[in-house]
């Protein structure tokens, strides 16, 4: 227990599905709080702000500070600016992906033609003509970036379509795919976890349902990893090669602070 300082859990699948608690998250996250540990909560899922995550969490048991979210809007608008400050963007993506980037003082345009960059996120609102600016977008020079590479998104009774099939129909169309994908497991998102809790990596455990991102982001980091199985990979995949294997599999984030003896 000595050698953790900070610990990031994923949200979706891991803390609660859909509405739900996964039971004991909320024990869980409080008992490594206690012991002194510093905790962050980050999530590939652009449909949310900040605020209501965090308001979220609060509501289910889980106190806490917008600044312990790392989404990858939030993430995003970081990289963009990093690239060019108060660039342009046509935006594919709901509100609060939308909301997050004109925050930053990232320009949102509705002429993909005027656009710098074209940024892609889940969005359960795509259809033809998003589809349509994307690839004038691309055609008219745009950079290709995107939130997250996550196929499916858990939810209580299953799984639905997240950002690679908004993803793989611009590739489908325009050839192009994205320079960037920032969300996990990239170390776009590292650094931005690691910058909110002041820990090396060798310090800190990573929590979360998927392997080839939560697992591999937190292996690649050099972190200590927890596989639960709450969410949307299951334990027969740890047999798969390709696949990054975790330090430790849990049937949820209830056993974890056992394992550290907190």
């Amino acid at each position: 227990m000595l050698a953790y300082r900070g610990f990031i859990f994923d949200l979706d699948g891991t803390i609660y599905r859909g509405e739900r608690l996964i039971p004991g998250a909320d024990e869980a996250v409080a008992a490594l709080r206690r012991r002194g540990l510093k905790v962050v909560f980050v999530t590939n899922k652009p449909l949310y702000s900040r605020a209501e995550y965090a308001a979220k969490l609060t509501r289910l048991g889980i106190p806490t500070p917008v600044e312990d979210i790392i989404s990858s809007s939030y993430v995003m608008a970081h990289y963009l600016n990093r690239q060019e400050p108060g660039t342009t963007v046509y935006c594919i993506g709901e509100p609060p992906l939308v909301e997050e980037l004109a925050a930053a003082g990232i320009e949102v345009v509705d002429d993909p033609r005027r656009a710098r960059f074209l940024v892609v996120g889940f969005d359960r609102t795509f259809d033809y003509r998003k589809l349509t600016g994307a690839m004038l977008a691309i055609r008219a020079g745009a950079r290709f970036v995107a939130t997250n590479p996550d196929r499916t998104c858990p939810v209580e009774d299953g799984e639905i379509p997240d950002c690679a099939g908004m993803v793989g129909a611009v590739t489908g169309v325009t050839g192009a795919v994205p320079e960037a994908v920032v969300g996990k497991p990239s170390p776009y998102m590292v650094a931005a976890a690691l910058d909110r809790l002041g820990c090396e990596p060798a310090e800190v455990g990573i929590a979360g349902d998927r392997l080839n991102t939560d697992i591999a982001m937190g292996k690649a980091a050099g972190m200590t990893t927890f596989f639960v199985l709450t969410g949307a990979d299951s334990a027969d995949l740890l047999a798969d090669e390709r696949l990054p294997k975790p330090d430790f599999v849990v049937q949820s984030v209830a056993e974890i602070p056992d394992l550290l003896g907190a």
